[in-house]
Formats: C-alpha cells, structure tokens, sequence
C-alpha cells in the first residue's frame, strides 16, 4: 500500500535519538508527496519537525499497533526493524521482567543480574513435553526443542550460545545442561547426569575469573558433548576447550581477578590440609593483587572451593591428585612472587635462598640451584656448539611469567581431559546434544590477539548462522509451494578469507613468526602491503603504522600489532620445561609434560576397556605434545580447532542462544538502548531480521486467519471452504498481488500488511462498537427519559392535588385570619386606648404632684437662702470687719514700731550726750505728770461705773427673782415633757422590739418554708436517684447475667474453636505424617522395583536351566512369611549373582539394600509415630470432651439454683402484693393516706423491702463485679487470657450442686447491708413513689409469670416426648419379644443380650445428654454390667466350643467302634448307613459357615486363576463387586478355622506378592489397578470386620460376629496390606495423570468452548497451538468423558465412596496445577477473554461434580488457585481500590503468581489496556508481609494422602456363590 495511507494522522513512527537511540513520536498532519519534512508530536508533547532526505526521502520505521507490543516471538510483529525489535525486547525486559524472547530460531537472551524463581525441578517438568511454540520463551524451551528433535529426527544437535562478556552465556549453558540431566536420566547406575552438572564448579574455577563487566566470566570458550543412548539417557560428556586466556594467570587490569581457583585456596589456607602449600591472603601474592579486588560481594571463596572438591571427588578424581593440582597451583603463585634483580645491564639474577622460589621448588620437587639457573639463563643451540645465555632482568621476568602461563595451560589441559575421562561410560553413544559456550564478538580500546581470534570465531558462526536461517526459509517456501527468490543477505565470506585464506593475515602472521628477525612491525607492513588495496574489507588506521583495520560483520574493529608474534608463538624456555621434567618427588608434575599415551587415570579407569567407545570428538589444541604438533602457531591451532568446531556444527541441527548485557553496571532490570543495540547487531539478531522482513515474515494458516478477520468478512463472503474464503477476501482487502502469498496450510504476508489488516480489524470493531454504544446509548436515554416522564406526571398530579388542597387551605384560612384579625384589633385598639388613657391620667397627676412639690421645694429654697444669706452676710460683715481692725490694728503697730525705733534710735544717739541726759529727765517728768491724771481720771470712771453697778444689780435680782419663777414653772414643764417623751420612746423601742420579732418570725417561717421545700425535694431526688439506682443495678445486673452467658457461650465457643484448631492441627500433622509415609512407601516401591530390574538383569547373564528368578519382598512382615520355594530359589539366584559379580558393581546392591533398611526402619518410626499421634489425638479430644461437660454441667447448675431463687423471689413478691391489695380494699379512701393508716404501713414496709432487696441487689452486683476484676488481675498476673469468662471457669470449677447453692448463698449474704429508715419520710409524695415502685414489681412478676408459663409448657412438650418415646420402646420390647419366642434358645439368649447392650447403649446416651454425673454413674454400672455379661457369654461359648470337641470325638469313637463291630456281619445296607448316623449330631446351621477349603498344593492355582489370570471387566460387569477379595477372606477363614499358621502365612504372602506382580505387569491400566485397588481394600475391611475387635464389629449382625477370626491376629498384615492398598492408591493416581495430562492444556486453556470470545493474535516463526478444534485436539467435553469413565470404571468396581472423593479431588488438583502452571508460562494465554474461557471450564467441571454429588469432597477448593487466576484477568486493574480487592480476592494465589500473571497480561483487542508497572508495584508492596512459599508453580507430583474409612459390608459370607468362569473348583465350601 502506499505512504499516503500509512503516514495518516495520528500514525506513530520512529526516529533516531542520541540518548535513547529511537524514540517515539506521532505524525499530527497528514503526509504528502511533496513533503521535505514530517511534522511530530514526541511523546512528552514537544512538537518537532523531521526533515527528510530529499534525494531518497526516507520515511522514518513505523511503530507497531499496542496489541503487538510485547510478542514473545519479535518476527510476529508486523514492522520488522531495529525500532520495533528494541522497543519489544525493553518492553518485556523492563514492564513484563521476561529475559527471553525468540526472534525466529534464536533465543534473546536478556542478563537481568537478578536471581529469578523460573529454573526450579517444577518449572523444568513443565516446558518438558511440550511445544517450543506453546510455551512463553525460556532456555528450557530451546532445550526441550533439542531433546524432542533429537529423538524425533534421530539427528544430532547443538545448541549455541553466545554473547559478550557479562551477557549470562555460562548460566544459560548451565541451564541447559540441567535440564538434559533432570528430563533425561541416566542409563546406568553411576548417575552420569550428576557428573555432567559436576563438571561446571570445576570448570568454573579454573576457567572463570572477575572481570569489570562479569563477576563470573568465562575466559574460554567450550563445547560440552552430551552422549544419549538409543532410549535417550544421558550416558556420559565430553568438553572441548577454545582459547584459555592464559595472560590473566600473570597480570589482571583493576577490578579484576586471577581465575577462582587462586582466591579459593588463598581464603582456605587456614585448613590443616593446606599448611603444606604455605599460602597465606590474596593480597600477597603478586599474581591475585594486580586487580585491587580479590573479594567478590556475596562469593565466599572458602565455601566455593569445598564445592570444587566435591565435584572433583564426584569425578572421581582422588584426593591425592587433588593435592597434587592444589600444590602446582600454589607453587604458580609463589613463582609470581620470585623477585629477579639486575647484575648489570644484559644479566640477571635471583637472591639466594629466596622463600619463594625455595617454596616453588619444594612443592614442585625440583631443586633450587637449577630453577634458580634458567630463570635467569637460556640455552641457545647453533650448528656446532651450545652456549648459555644471561637474561636481562625484563626478559627474565618474562620468562618467568611465560613458565607460569604454561604450567597454568598444561593443568588446564590434564583438568579437562580427566574430567573427560570421567565422564565417559561403556555404554555406546547414539546420539549427542551439543553445547557451545563461546564468546561474542569484542571491541575494546585496545584489541590484541585475543580479540582477534574472538571475532575470528564469530565471523565463522556467523557465516553458519546466516547459512541456516537461509536455508530454513528457503524449506518453509518450498514446503508450501509458493514462488520465491533469492533473498540478499550479508555473506561474510570475503572477511573469512581476509583471516583464514592463502596470504591471509593468519598466514601471514604465521609466515612472520618463523623469520629469525621477524617482529610485529614488519608483520604489520606485510599486512598492508598484501591486502590494503587488494581488499575493502582491510584498513589502516590513519595515525598508526603498528595497527590495521578489519570490517566484521558487527562493526569495524581497529587490532594493535604489538604482542601478536609473541602471543602466537607461545615460547616457553625449554630448559624450565626439562628441569620441571626432571620431578621425581611429584609424579603429577611429570604427567603434565609427559605423552597423552602415558598418562595415567585418577580415577583407576583403564583405557581402552572393551565394549567403550570413545565420542567422536578430535583432541584440543595443545593435546598432542608430538615435536611437530609442539611447534604448531597458536593461531594455527586455534584455525584447525574452529574447523573441526565448524564440521560438528554442520553435522548438527543448531539452536542459538543469544545472550545480551542489558548495561554495563550490573544494575537489576536496567535497560541501556545503546548497548542492547551494539549487541543486537553483532549477535545477528538483527540480521535475522532483515532476513525475514525480506521475504513473507508474517504467517497465518488460514483457520487462524479465518478466525481473526472474520469480522472483515461479510456473510456473503462467506464459504465452506474457508481456504477459498480467505483469498476472496484477502484479494478485496489488499490490492497489491505481491503484499501476500498463498501457499498449501499458510498465508504469507509481507512486512507490515498484519498491521495494515489489525487497522482494519480495529477499524470495524470501533465502528462496530461506536454503533453498539449509540444504540445502547439512545436505549437508556428512551428508558431514562420514559421513566422521568411517567415520574414527573405523577408529580404533577400529585402537585396539582396539594396545590388545590392548599388554596382551599389558604381560603379558609384567610376568611378566618380576617375575622380573627377583625376582633383582635378591636381588642387591641381598645387595650391601647385605654392603655393611654391610663398613662395620660397617670402622668398627668404625676406632673401635677411633681410640680407642686418643685413650687413648694422652690419657695422653702427661697425662705431658707434668704436666712441663709442673712446669717452668711452679717458672718461676712463681721469676718471683714475682723479683718480690716486686725489689719488697722497691726498696720497701726507696725508704724509705731516703726516709730518707736526711729525714736529709739535718736535716743541713743542723744542719750550719749548731756543734753540727751535732760531732755529724757524732761521727759520722764512730763509722763509722770500725764500718768497721774490718767490715774486720777481712771478713779473717777471707776467710782462712776461702781454707782452703775450697784443699779444695775438692784434690778437685775429683781429680774432674777421673776426669771427664777419663771424659770421654775419652765422646768416643771420640762419635768413633764421629759416624762412624755420617755414614755413615747419606750413606746418607740417596744414598737422597734415588735417589728424586730415580726421579722425574725417571718424569717424563720420563710427558713422553715425554704427548709421544708429543700427536704421535700431531697426527698424526691432521693426517691428518684433510688429509682435510677434500681434501673440501673437491674440494667447491671442484667448486663453481668448476659456478660456472664455471653462470656460462658465464648468460653463455649473458645473450646470449641481451640478443640477444632487442635484438632486441625492434629489432623494437619496426621495428614503430613501420612504423606511422608506415602512417599516413603512410593520409594520403596521404586526401590523395589529397581531391585526386581537388576534382579532381572542378574537373571538374564545366568543360563542355567531350570531356574528362575522370581519377584522378592522387601516388606518387614514379608521376609517371615516367604515360600520355601522361594528361599531356594532365592539360593540360586544368590549362587547366580556370585558368577557374575566381576561384570557388575555391587556396590549399588548394598547401597540398595541399605537403603531398603533405613526406609523400613523410618517406616516403622512413622507408624509409630502416627500411632502415637492418634492416640495423643484421641486422648486430647476425650479431656476435652470431659472438660467441656463439666463446665456445662455446672453452669447448668448455676443457671438452676438461680432460677430458683427468682421463683421463691417471686413467690414473696406476690404474697406481698396479695396483701397490700387486701389492706387497700379494706380501709376508706379517705384515710388510705394517712401515715398511721394500716395502708401507709403496709406500703411503708412494702418499700422497706423492696428498698433492702434493692440494696441486696446493687451489692450482689458489686461484688460480681470485684469479683470479675480481681479475676482479670489474677489472670492477668499469669499471663494467661483476661477476659472476665474466668468467673465462668471458677463456677465450673465446682464439684456439684451443693458446693455452688452454698457459694451462692455466702455471696448473697456477705453482700447484704442495713435499709435506711423510710419512716422518717415526710407525707408529700411517698405514696405515689411507692406505688410506682409496685408497678415495676408487677410488670417484673407478670414476665416471671410468663417465662415460667413457657418453661411449664416445654416441659410438658417433653414430658409428651417422653410418653411418645415410652410407647414406642413398650411396641419396640413386644416386637422384639414376639421375635424372640419365634428364634431357637440359643439364638434367643443372643438376641437378648444384643437387646440388652443395645438398650443400655440408648440408655446411657440420654442420661449423658440429662445428667452427666448421673450418666457416668450409669455408665460404669452399664460396662459393669456389660463385662459380666459378656464373662458370662465367653464362659458358654468355651463350654460349647469343648462340648462339641467332646461330641466330635465321641461321634468318630463311636464310629470306629460300630464299624469294627459290623465289619462282615451286616448286610451293604446297613454299612453305608452307619457311616452316616454320627452325621447327624452337628448342629444343622453349620452346613456353611462362610469359608472354603483348599490343599496346600492347590494355593498356587488359586492365585493364578483369582489374581494373576483374572479379567476385571468380566468380573466387573458380570459378578458382585469385590468377588475375589471375599473368596481370598473365606479361604483365610478356613486356615484360621484350622488354626494353620503356615497356610495363613503362605496365603497372604501369596496374594500380596501376586496382586505387585499384575501391577507390574499392567500397572498402566487404570481399570486393572482400579479393579485391585478396590479389592485390595475390601480385603482390609474384611480383615478388620472379621478380627473380633469392638471397635470394627459395631455394624456387624449376629451371624457374622459368629464368622470372626478366632485364632490369629492379623493387625501386623493389615498394615502390610494397608501400605499395598496405599501404593495401588498412587499407581493409580500415576496412571489417571498420564491419561489425563495430553488433555488438560489442551481442553482447559487452548480449546475456545465458547467461540468467538478470543481471537487469535498474530504468531511469529514459533507456531502455537491452534485453538480451534480439529479432529485430534482435545476439548472439555473429552476432559469430562474422561472424568465419567474413570468414575464408572471405579463405581463398577465396588470401590469405597470415601476413596472415590478421594480419588476425584486428585484429578481435580491435577487439573487445575497443570491449567494453572501453563497460564503462568504462557504469555498469549492471559488475557481477559481467556479468563472467561477458564471460568466457564471450570463451572463445567463444577457441573460434573454436582451431577456425581462429589460437591463436598473438596475437589472444588483445589481449582481455587485458579478460579482466583481467571478472575485476576478479568478484573479491573487501575486504582489502589482495585489493588486493595486483588489482594483479598487472591487469597489462593502466592505472591509471585499474582505478580506473574499481571506482568504477563496482554490485550488480545486494543480495547484492552495493559497493566501499568506502578500498578503491578502497588500490588507487591501490598503483599509484602504474606509469608508464603517463593515457590512460581504448583507441584504437580504432589499426591494427596489417602486414607482407607473403614467400610464393614453387610454381605453375608455364608451366602455367596463362586461362579464357574472363575475355574475355583477346587475349593469347597465348609
């Protein structure tokens, strides 16, 4: 089709990418021719343009559809390029964590330096048998593929693997040989398989070292033979070797190692055994410190070297060459160590005595001056003379190094070829699988000889690879018919012939090192001068002439000249060579260096054995030491060993492995696109591509097409023949004739057209969809609108109602609203008005008062200002007139002084003078003279006053006399007012007194008011709080009453559960301890007949006439029962191995028979053992049987005692309410209230009591609860449980009823407290608290009442129960008594005694149900009973037993007497009826009581025709089931009846040993080991039905207990039988899986039951299965045919319903392990359609159980897992809620197989999405604290153990007939 259609919009393409080297984007505008560019959308957005080439314009790769993403097979995606290829590989690599991936014919395989659960025993039994196509991608697969076409094509193989340092080539060649030696055995005894593993520690020592990219890389590459004989057993190996690194035994880069072997005898020099090699750390020596890193994270090289060890002693090399390599090794490194010093510039020398080298020397056996002489000389050799040569100290060292190359090479070399030696057998090989471990092609910085011929190597695999991937293409389109032409592929011939050719560069290089100058200069000028312009494919660098260029078909690699003469020639120092030779203390030394011929073997083999033929493999290089061969290049070597590797090859069918190095940092799940790319090219991956996308890379058969594209298809189009169908179609859909090809079962399709036709098929199912979603769509919106439609009319309707509802409301209302409103504000009006009237005449006369007393308050203001200001004015007057005088006066006395001073002053100064002195006598005179007339004149005022005064005082007595009087009249006045006035305030203080004792009454009437008020309501809270109290202790106790049951029903429950858990427990162990038993009989049956086959091979080397070998026991109880004839022939047998013990090892004999031992031995240990368990089991259920009865014994007395105390409780409740209705009938209502009334007492004490009662309760319940506490402590303190149900266990701790009813009653007596005194109660409200308080009391009695109704009514149910049960035992006894008179006496004592125990048994039962104190009681009266009784019957059977002994003799007396007596008297009547008279004196019933009787010598043929020669179908379908199983038991009777211990022994011995023998023989024919299976356990069941013991003759009758073994006990050969039945069990569960296994994957997950549901994806070279169905497949319907025929087959046989469970729940298992493993090793089975199919298998199968009724024989839970799977693929798996529901739906599931199946989830439509990596992370997080088993895959070989139910038959013995088919006629009945 052209670009215009495919570079469409949203088209995704790649385009290259520094980083990431291809990275996504998407095309957002269409593509046009004209285009120069291409317009992208990366996929973090960011648009880019890609410009394109305008000369060829190069589109960019397209991407494949998502559906393709992830293929296990790269060639089925529909772009084929380097893109798709990278992108695929990351996607499982890194998403899914899957390494393999096929591309064509290669495995890629991915390092992902990780340890994965996929290479386990049960991973290797998966891919075994099975298609490469059907099968997700593993080395096991391409293993498997090799096996199948070896023995299928009858034509050698080889398997290929190859890659670069780091890449897991070793592991993957490890894996593979594994697996060859687990699927195919070995042959003989020496367990060769385990020698080829063995070969891989060894070689890995020695040839594996550390390098910076590997930990473990192989530093040589080999190729491993494994021999097969004719029937496909491993039969021995042989190894070949390419190219040792030996430089790395010398010198290491950093972070490298020397090879293992030096750092595992380094770490192990402490051992005593070691001391010898004088070795100390890595760190000292000078050849394992180079690389600075002699530890290995996680390696302990101590614990690696005894595993070497073991592997060499597995080969069968000693411990003395052991040593002997030990010591050449250590003598390697300490000649490493040897230091060589410079004696002058062209000579050398070594120090003497130098510790090393004396070292070197002792552990070589040579001596020292000699070493010491030619490390530092050489010998040169001319034509006439020989000359010793000094060495400088570098050439020296040199040669030194090149010495401990070639010893290191010579002990590789001597390793491999004993290995070898060891691994070859005298059988003769007919076929070998190869396997080649090579290294990949190199390119370093530096490339020298080394990486030369690497990539010499690869070149040639190469060529061969690219020639068979040619060729297979070139067979497919021939096979199918179809034109092709010559594909163009890289040949890389022309660079074979630049290395190998004439004039080559090996030719060359070979030509150079025989010139006597020759030197890697000239070599180089050589190279150029020959092929730099004869040759494109040869380059010289352009800044080097010691370098040169070659073009491989992986890259261009530059090679260094220098060193490569000297690498290939490899010279040693002949003369250290000779002084080694020289050893005589070191034979190991010597064999070295000596021929191949003469070397000796260290396992002892001598070579050449007669009947051993050699592999046809040619010797390595280096293995023949001929002088010329001696002389041979290493490259000339290394050509003519890759020629001989190359003719294998081509003789083989190859199968290529290619191992990729996802990064260079060991990361785990790393993926680095850069270096993946540089490998992809250089493997050829690539190339394998580019070969099939040349041709018709995808292929269809046209079923498979016919079923993908169907959708493409239109009705008309289509036709029978779905071939033609197809083209008509295809040639509609493509146009191009040349896009596809038909060939003869295939179409073939050109690259890309898949993707074109998948956009096609998603293209109509979008529009397919699209129209689905619309009309689904327009549905639900009709339905939706519909519905809202209806809905909102019937809103409607019932709006429009309410609406008019509401109106007529709303009218009515506001008639009434207004009528209202008319009145209310009248009414209001009118209370307003006068409202305001009121407050206008209020205020009014407010105002009125308050402005008259304001009037008044003013005039009084006035008044009194004015007195005020009256009085104020005159203060003030009088204050300033105080002031103005005080202030005159004292202005006055301030002048005067004033004055007074001048005066003074004047004085002074005059009175100091006469005339001073005068003038003051002057004055003094003049003062004197005034003085006297102011004295005269004070005399006369004074005279004049006096006269005043006497006037004065005349008058005023006068006044005083009158005042007096009147003053006397005032006082009387006075007198008299006082008294008035003391009168009024004693009044005042009276009133005052009064009104003080008013308010002290009304306060203490107020305080008895508030006093009575408080106590009144005291009263009432008291009353209500004693209420609550009440509730509530009620409510508590209730509650501790239910705490108590619940606590007793979980402490019920708790025994139960711990009785059940135990008993799980017990049953788990029991159930492993059968198991191990199980398996440990299927090894001795393996053993066994490992035994009988050497036996038989023994047997056929022995010719001697007469005698054959014959099967032999091995069973404990067997070897003391055997035939004599088989101890002589055993003799003979023995006599017969002694002649042949020189051709046969013995030791695997004994090993056998020491074997057999140890496992009888742990046999009898497990039996014991289960026995123990059982009894143990049966012990621990009875103690808690008893336990638990006690405790329910008394907790029933408990319950009792205090259901009676309530009834007596209620029995006082109710007389006092007798009473208190008869006193209140009795006295008036009137008086009923009053506190003397006898109503009030009767109520008073009514109270009193139920308040004490109350008060007895509320204690009890404290008491309880201290009780429960202090049990909680105590157990607590033990460290025991601390829930409160111990209370529980005290009570049932309790003997009897007593011990409880007293406990009980000091509990409700220490708890029991004074009442308050209710008689202090005032009168309010007591009655009626008292009167509620007998309501509760009522309603409490009324249920007491109706509880007691119920109890009375059960028992009376009972009592009729009991009646009814009476009367049917009264019919019962007369029944059984009217049969009883019917029997004889004898029969009648039986029968009584039977109906005895019988009665008693019921008896004892009820009374175990009733009274389990009582029921023991009976019991021991019963068993007491029961033993005399049977005493009693013992006695009378012993008394018969001799009387009829007695009569027997008597009887044959009497006989002979009568006989001797009548002998020739009477007539020939007579004597023939003599002989019958004692006939008639036995019992008639004994005519055949259930045996028959055989001669000694018939016992051979009677088991040759029962067991040895018998049909099981004629026997099945014509004969009861069982049928020689009875015969064999009645023949058993017979000899126990004769009490011939000999017979019994040779008759068990016999079927036993008959019953292997047909399994041996038809042991693959399910209907013969299910015929003997069946009769095997009916003749345990008859052995145990018949042994006389009780427990197994409960179901027998009377009849049949007669028929019971009376002489031996067999129980020891029940066992025996018992193990015989368990191996029959497992043959037969062996024989069923083989049936079933072809069908399983086939029928289960391959086959669409229902059609359509699952297209088929594309398929690359590697074709899957189809799952259509053709006429060979297998579908369910024949998985459940199978199930029906295996289930007739048993049902027809007879076999126990319990084993047939048993048997079924096997298949059911096997079937869904087998279902469940390939689901998780197969990528295109999971998906969400596939889930479907499985769940609708698996409810077919669910089906068929339920149509068996096997539902509950728990065959079901074993498709759990994967039920649980199939749901897992079809749930959502997006959000942490969907995480949160897989982890609780997945319960069956591990982690590692949830985790399996969502990395291998894969959309088979696009319409599916993939599970998200943060998703699947999300799920193990979640997961993480499961502790589970690591385990991926289920253990298909598991085998459930059997258990054998005892199953007594009711057949009775004397009854059946043997038929005449049998040919048993020479057995009689007795």
């Amino acid at each position: 089709m052209a670009a215009l259609e495919l570079y469409t919009t949203r088209a995704r393409v790649w385009i290259p990418d520094v980083e990431e080297v291809w990275k996504s984007a998407e095309l957002i505008k269409d593509y046009k021719n004209e285009d120069t560019s291409l317009q992208l959308t990366l996929e973090d957005g960011t648009n880019i343009e890609h410009k394109l080439d305008p000369k060829k314009k190069n589109l960019p790769y397209l991407r494949n559809p998502d559906i393709l993403v992830g293929e296990n097979d790269l060639t089925a995606l529909s772009y084929l390029h380097e893109p798709a290829v990278l992108h695929n590989l990351k996607v499982r690599f890194i998403d899914s964590k899957l390494i393999y991936t096929y591309c064509g014919i290669v495995l890629v395989a991915i390092n992902p330096y990780e340890p994965l659960p996929i290479y386990g025993t049960d991973i290797i039994n998966a891919y075994s048998g099975q298609n490469m196509g059907d099968m997700d991608p593993h080395i096991f697969a391409v293993a498997e593929e090799a096996y199948k076409q070896m023995a299928r094509d009858e034509r050698n193989q080889s398997i290929i693997v190859s890659g670069e340092s780091g890449a897991g080539k070793t592991v993957s060649a490890k894996y593979a040989m594994r697996y060859f030696a687990t699927v195919s055995g070995s042959a003989s005894e020496a367990n060769v398989e385990d020698k080829v593993l063995a070969s891989n520690p060894i070689m890995e020592a020695i040839g594996n070292a550390k390098t910076t990219r590997n930990d473990n890389s192989s530093r040589f590459g080999k190729y491993i033979e494994i021999g097969f004989d004719t029937r496909y057993r491993i039969i021995g190996a042989n190894m070949r070797t390419y190219l040792l690194e030996k430089s790395r035994v010398v010198f290491q880069a950093d972070e490298e190692r020397n090879y293992h072997i030096f750092y595992q005898l380094c770490a192990s020099s402490h051992l005593p055994e070691f001391k010898i090699l004088k070795l100390s750390s890595a760190n000292d020596f000078l050849y394992t410190r180079q690389g600075r890193s002699p530890v290995i994270e996680g390696v302990d090289d101590t614990k690696e070297l005894s595993t070497t060890r073991n592997a060499f002693t597995l080969l069968g090399i000693n411990e003395s060459y052991q040593m002997g390599l030990f010591q050449v090794l250590a003598a390697i490194l300490h000649l490493g160590n040897v230091e060589i010093k410079d004696r002058d510039s062209d000579s050398s020398l070594i120090p003497p005595n130098n510790p090393h080298l004396m070292a070197f020397c002792q552990l070589v056996g040579v001596a020292y001056p000699d070493m010491s002489q030619w490390l530092c000389h050489r010998k040169l050799k001319t034509a006439t003379e020989t000359y010793v040569k000094p060495l400088p100290r570098l050439q020296a060292t040199n040669a030194r190094d090149a010495l401990s190359k070639h010893i290191y090479a010579k002990l590789f070399n001597w390793i491999v070829e004993h290995v070898n030696k060891a691994l070859i057998t005298n059988v003769k090989q007919h076929s070998f699988i190869g396997v080649l471990d090579i290294y990949g092609f190199e390119t370093f910085e530096i490339n020298s000889f080394e990486q030369f011929c690497i990539n010499y190597a690869n070149e040639k695999l190469q060529q061969q690879f690219n020639m068979h991937v040619f060729k297979l293409e070139q067979e497919e389109y021939m096979k199918e018919e179809i034109p092709w032409t010559l594909i163009d592929f890289y040949d890389n011939q022309p660079c074979i012939n630049l290395i190998e050719a004439k004039m080559g560069v090996l030719d060359l290089l070979d030509e150079e090192c025989k010139m006597p100058r020759g030197s890697d200069d000239s070599w180089a000028q050589k190279l150029y001068n020959t092929h730099l312009k004869t040759c494109s494919l040869f380059q010289k660098p352009r800044m080097s002439n010691r370098a040169f260029i070659i073009q491989h078909f992986a890259d261009k690699v530059e090679y260094q000249c220098e060193g490569f003469l000297e690498k290939n020639k490899d010279t040693v120092n002949e003369e250290q060579i000779n002084v080694l030779k020289a050893s005589k203390k070191f034979d190991l030394l010597v064999e070295l260096f000596q021929d191949e011929e003469k070397a000796t073997s260290p396992t002892g083999q001598v070579p050449g054995t007669g009947g051993r033929t050699r592999l046809s493999i040619k010797p390595d290089k280096g293995r023949d030491k001929s002088s010329k061969e001696h002389k041979k290049t290493v490259g000339c070597q290394f050509r003519n060993s890759l020629q001989m590797l190359m003719e294998t090859l081509n003789a083989t069918t190859p199968h290529y492995v290619r191992c990729i190095k996802p990064n260079d940092f060991k990361l785990a799940f790393s993926f680095d696109p850069k270096r993946a790319v540089q490998q992809l090219r250089a493997c050829g991956v690539l190339e394998t591509i580019r070969i099939s996308a040349a041709g018709f890379p995808s292929r269809w058969t046209y079923q498979e097409f016919f079923s993908r594209y169907r959708v493409l298809m239109k009705q008309k189009d289509v036709l029978a023949d779905k071939k033609l169908t197809c083209k008509n179609v295809l040639e509609k859909l493509v146009q191009d004739q040349d896009k596809y090809q038909f060939g003869k079962t295939k179409i073939f399709f050109r690259a890309g057209q898949v993707a074109y036709l998948e956009k096609l098929r998603a293209d109509k199912l979008r529009a397919a969809c699209i129209r689905i979603q619309k009309t689904i769509r327009c549905w639900l919106a009709r339905k939706k609108y519909l519905r809202k439609r209806s809905a909102a009319i019937t809103i409607q309707r019932f709006t429009r109602g309410y609406q008019a509802r509401c109106l007529a409301k709303f009218l009515r209302r506001t008639q009434a609203a207004t009528t209202i409103q008319k009145y209310q504000r009248m009414c209001v009006e009118r209370k307003r008005y006068r409202q305001k009237q009121a407050a206008a005449l209020a205020m009014q006369t407010i105002l009125r008062a308050y402005m008259a007393r304001q009037k008044y308050q003013a005039l009084l203001r006035e008044h009194k200002a004015v007195i005020i200001q009256k009085h104020v004015r005159g203060w003030l007057a009088r204050c300033w007139y105080k002031r103005c005088l005080y202030s005159i006066v004292y202005l006055q006395c301030c002048i005067r002084r004033m004055k007074a001073r001048r005066e003074l002053k004047k004085l002074k100064i005059e009175a100091r003078s006469v005339e001073h002195f005068k003038k003051l006598n002057k004055g003094m005179e003049n003062k004197i003279m005034q003085l006297q007339r102011k004295i005269d004149e004070q005399n006369k005022d004074s005279r004049s006053l006096n006269e005043k005064l006497v006037s004065l005082e005349n008058s005023y007595s006068t006044e005083s006399e009158k005042m007096r009087g009147e003053l006397g009249r005032l006082r009387g006045a006075e007198e008299d007012a006082k008294n008035k006035t003391n009168q009024v305030s004693s009044l005042l203080e009276e009133l005052e007194k009064l009104k003080k004792e008013l308010r002290v009454t009304q306060q203490e009437k107020k305080t008895i008011e508030d006093w009575a008020q408080t106590y009144r309501d005291e009263m009432e809270t008291l009353v209500s709080e004693l209420k609550d109290q009440n509730g509530s202790l009620k409510k508590e106790k209730d509650d501790l009453n239910r705490m108590i049951q619940e606590q007793s029903q979980q402490m019920t429950e708790k025994m139960v559960r711990s009785i059940a858990e135990e008993t799980q427990q017990l049953e788990t162990d029991l159930n492993e301890e059968r198991s191990r038993y199980q398996n440990l009989l299927s090894e001795h049956l393996r053993l066994e007949e490992k035994y009988d086959d050497l036996k038989e091979a023994l047997s056929s080397n022995v010719t001697k006439p007469g005698h054959r070998r014959t099967d032999s026991t091995h069973s404990s109880n067997e070897s003391e029962y055997t035939y004599n004839s088989e101890y002589a022939e055993l003799e003979d047998g023995s006599r017969a191995a002694e002649d042949v013990t020189r051709g046969i090892d013995t030791s695997l004999t004994l090993k056998l028979q020491k074997r057999l031992t140890e496992l009888e031995q742990e046999k009898q240990s497990l039996r014991n053992e289960l026995e123990n368990k059982e009894e143990q089991f049966q012990r621990a259920r009875a103690r808690d049987d008893v336990e638990f009865k006690k405790a329910r014994g008394a907790e029933l007395e408990y319950e009792s005692l205090k259901r009676q105390e309530l009834e007596s409780e209620n029995k006082k409740l109710k007389h006092n309410l007798a009473e208190m209705r008869q006193s209140l009938l009795g006295n008036a209502a009137a008086n009923s209230g009053a506190p003397g009334s006898p109503a009030y007492k009767v109520l008073l004490d009514q109270l009193n009591t139920s308040c004490e009662e109350l008060d007895v309760r509320k204690e009890e319940v404290l008491i309880l609860r201290s009780q429960l506490v202090s049990q909680k402590e105590a157990m607590h303190h033990k460290g025991t449980m601390t829930e409160p149900s111990v209370f529980v266990d005290d009570v049932s701790k309790l003997k009897d009823s007593d011990e409880i009813k007293q406990a009980y009653i000091g509990l409700k007596d220490t708890n029991r407290s004074a009442a308050p005194e209710f008689h202090q109660l005032n009168e309010d409200g007591e009655l009626w608290l008292v009167n509620q308080g007998l309501k509760e009391t009522i309603r409490l009695l009324e249920h007491q009442l109706q509880t007691q109704r119920r109890t009375h009514d059960n028992e009376v149910e009972t009592l009729r129960g009991e009646l009814q049960s009476v009367k049917e035992e009264n019919s019962r006894q007369q029944q059984l008594l009217a049969q009883n008179l019917q029997l004889p006496p004898e029969a009648r004592i039986e029968a009584s005694l039977q109906h005895e125990i019988t009665r008693l048994t019921n008896e004892n039962l009820e009374l175990m149900a009733e009274d389990p104190a009582a029921s023991r009681e009976a019991r021991v009266a019963i068993l007491r009973r029961m033993v005399d009784l049977m005493e009693q019957l013992e006695k009378q059977d012993r008394t018969i037993r001799k009387l009829k002994k007695q009569l027997k003799v008597y009887s044959k007396r009497i006989g002979e007497m009568g006989a001797g007596q009548t002998e020739g008297q009477t007539s020939p009547g007579q004597m023939v009826e003599e002989p019958i008279h004692p006939v008639n004196i036995p019992r008639r019933e004994k005519d055949f009581q259930g045996m028959l009787e055989y001669k000694r010598e018939d016992e051979l043929k009677l088991v040759k025709n029962l067991i040895l020669e018998l049909k099981p179908r004629g026997v099945a379908v014509n004969l009861i089931p069982g049928l020689p199983a009875y015969i064999l038991f009645m023949c058993l009777r017979h000899a126990d009846y004769l009490n011939d211990d000999q017979k019994v022994r040779t008759l068990l011995t016999s079927t036993i040993n008959s019953i292997k023998k047909i399994l041996k023989k038809r042991g693959d024919d399910f209907e013969t080991v299910s015929f003997w299976l069946s009769n095997t356990c009916r003749f345990l069941h008859c052995l145990k039905q018949y042994s006389g013991d009780e427990a197994f003759m409960k179901h027998n009758s009377s009849r049949q207990n007669e028929h019971c073994l009376s002489n031996f006990d067999l129980a020891e050969y029940r066992q025996v039988i018992s193990d015989l039945a368990i191996q029959i069990y497992q043959q037969l569960i062996k024989c069923m899986e083989n049936i079933l296994q072809p069908m399983i994957v086939s029928g289960m997950l391959e086959h669409e039951t229902i059609q359509g549901v699952s297209g088929v994806k594309p398929t690359g070279l590697r074709k899957r299965t189809s799952s259509i169905a053709d006429e060979g497949t297998y579908t369910l319907d024949s998985i459940l045919r199978q199930l029906n025929a295996f289930h007739s087959t048993m049902c027809q046989h007879g076999t126990d319903p319990e084993l047939i469970k048993q048997v079924v729940k096997q298949q059911f298992y096997i079937i869904g392990a087998v279902t469940l493993n390939n689901l998780l090793l197969r990528k295109d089975m999971c998906s969400w359609s596939k889930g479907m199919q499985i769940r609708y298998n698996v409810s077919q199968l669910e089906e068929w159980l339920r149509d068996k009724g096997l539902m509950t024989c728990g065959a079901k839970e074993t498709l759990e897992p994967l039920i649980q799977a199939a749901q897992l693929l079809q749930v959502k798996k997006k959000t942490d809620e969907d995480a949160e529901a897989i982890c609780s739906m997945c319960q069956a599931l591990t982690t590692a197989q949830i985790v399996k199946v969502l990395n291998l989830y894969t959309p088979v439509n696009e319409f599916e999405e993939r599970v998200s990596v943060a998703f699947i992370r999300t799920i193990q997080t979640r997961l993480r604290d499961r502790c589970e088993s690591p385990q991926l895959l289920m253990d298909t070989k598991m085998i459930y153990p059997v258990t054998f139910p005892f199953n007594p038959s009711s057949l009775a013995l004397e009854t059946i007939q043997i038929p005449g088919s049998l040919n048993l006629g020479f057995l009689t009945r007795v």
